[in-house]
């Protein structure tokens, strides 16, 4: 099981996340915890880069972009966006 890492800035961002959006984001948190390989690459020409992007929430409004440690078992948030209204 990986442990999550959140950056300072990822707090205030996920404050910021509508109410509607908070149960999708936790989801995506579930998720990472046990496989967050299966999110997509931030570079497609670096398919196996640690640095990864999920989307999330109503047609995809939110994003995560986190940092894989493989070794140390961690998943380190670094951003949180919503586009949605």
């Amino acid at each position: 099981m990986y442990q999550l890492v959140p950056d300072m800035a990822v707090l205030a961002q996920v404050a910021a996340l509508p109410d509607d959006a908070l149960a999708a984001y936790a989801s995506v948190l579930d998720v990472f915890q046990l496989t967050p390989w299966n999110g997509k690459p931030l570079h497609e020409a670096n398919p196996d880069g640690p640095v990864r992007r999920w989307d999330f929430g109503h047609d995809h409004a939110g994003q995560v972009i986190y940092l894989v440690l493989e070794e140390q078992q961690e998943v380190h948030l670094l951003l949180v966006q919503w586009l949605g209204a």
